[in-house]
């Protein structure tokens, strides 16, 4: 979801308080350090039952009957991870003895037990998650108009009259030790109960009730990452001085100084394809290329692709691409508005490769393996270590990634090329061997 994007079912029925259920979803945030509601059922600023997380990045669960707080609870977690997904479960069952047992959350199937804020309904209470006429159940803002969630959602549950624990809805990987969705939970929704999210960004309700959602405002995006398969995207924690958006596929930069920002994920060996398309070239203001993530002055976030020992990139008005401090390697041309620049990242054999609007510069041959054809061999570089795609920009320098999602911003490919591994979408032909970067593709 863009951070004005927001969904909603509008509340029919004047009855249907209930004393439990459980929200279960799978949410991978896009920014930080902002208020930003995931779910919420409300009437009124008096009257709202609500799911968010905190400008501190602690997460609440909330209740306001009447304007009296009935519940609140605040984790004393942070949750600041912009490059994976939560899996987020919210069990509710009033009619507990124990207070703490009444709600209880779960992250990635862990429950939490340290927060800072501890209140809980009281016993048997009726909480305003299902009631009434004039609510609506939203998912990506508060209900009106505010605290908009800036990421993606996946897998929205919602089990009216039963209380699951977080291993209804995924398990653990026995190989990896990881949290992994469980896409055909066993579950029991109730009346009002749904599904949604399950394929795309469908809102069509997929649990046989029929209780579908419209969107309410904004452009709500299909995209390939999942909590299956994680893609990388423009990490927004070493971003400092550039703006990010859509989903993290977005950066720019106004002012002067070079700023940069390198791909969530990285790579020391197989092979990797992108797409990074330029909105605004700016004044010079885009460098385009690849990086290596284990030099700690990257932390700066103040790389000039290719003006270091550890980096390369082709840049915008002089059309150059630099490497090792500065040198040239080769003049292909300047680029503009609208061209889409093509990375291949060849780390099994050595060699990186640019290319524009679906030709390869200097009829580079990306699949040549050890032959490196038309490439520039990582050994120019500061070699070993872990390698990203990046961009650096400045003056206005403004660019769109596809790492495979298949979108440039909101705007689909416009003809997706072949793609061997079947991993990500993109505008042009993947090289033969290569895939997307992403969870599913480094383990190729």
């Amino acid at each position: 979801m863009a951070s004005s994007t927001r969904i909603s079912r509008n509340e029919a029925d004047p009855t249907g308080n209930t004393t439990t259920f459980t929200l279960s979803q799978w949410v991978k945030r896009s920014k930080i350090s902002a208020e930003q509601a995931i779910v919420s059922h409300r009437y009124t600023n008096s009257y709202y039952f609500h799911v968010r997380f905190n400008d501190n990045d602690t997460m609440n669960i909330e209740e306001y009957v009447g304007n009296n707080r009935t519940i609140l609870l605040t984790t004393n977690r942070q949750f600041r991870d912009a490059c994976s997904w939560y899996h987020i479960v919210v069990a509710v069952d009033t009619t507990q003895a124990t207070a703490s047992n009444r709600i209880k959350l779960y992250i990635n199937g862990t429950q939490e037990t340290s927060f800072s804020a501890s209140d809980y309904p009281s016993q048997n209470a009726n909480i305003i998650i299902d009631g009434g006429a004039g609510y609506a159940r939203h998912y990506g803002d508060r209900g009106d108009a505010s605290m908009y969630f800036d990421g993606l959602m996946s897998h929205a549950h919602y089990t009216q009259g039963t209380a699951y624990a977080a291993s209804s809805f995924g398990s653990t990987d026995a190989t990896t030790g990881e949290w992994k969705i469980n896409t055909a939970p066993n579950v029991t929704y109730g009346t009002k109960g749904y599904f949604i999210f399950k394929d795309a960004n469908s809102v069509t309700d997929q649990s046989g009730n029929s209780n579908n959602f419209t969107v309410a405002n904004g452009t709500f995006t299909k995209t390939e990452d999942n909590p299956s398969n994680i893609f990388a995207n423009c990490n927004p924690l070493a971003s400092s001085g550039i703006t990010i958006s859509f989903g993290n596929t977005g950066a720019y930069k106004a002012g002067s100084g070079w700023k940069n920002v390198a791909s969530s994920l990285g790579a020391s060996t197989g092979k990797y394809y992108a797409e990074c398309k330029v909105n605004g070239v700016g004044s010079n203001g885009v460098g385009i290329g690849f990086v290596n993530l284990d030099k700690s002055n990257l932390q700066n976030g103040s790389i000039q692709g290719g003006e270091d020992a550890f980096s390369a990139g082709i840049y915008s008005n002089s059309g150059a691409i630099f490497y090792a401090s500065g040198t040239t390697w080769k003049t292909v041309g300047a680029l503009s508005n609208n061209d889409i620049v093509q990375l291949a990242m060849d780390l099994t054999n050595g060699f990186l490769y640019w290319g524009k609007n679906g030709t390869w510069f200097d009829s580079a041959n990306p699949a040549s393996g050890a032959t490196g054809t038309g490439g520039l061999a990582i050994s120019n570089l500061t070699s070993g270590g872990t390698y990203a795609f990046n961009v650096s920009v400045r003056n206005g320098g403004d660019v769109r990634w596809n790492y495979g999602n298949g979108f440039f911003e909101t705007t689909a490919v416009a003809s997706a090329g072949t793609n061997a591994s079947n991993i990500g979408i993109f505008e042009y032909d993947v090289p033969s061997g290569y895939t997307a970067l992403s969870t599913k593709g480094l383990n190729l």
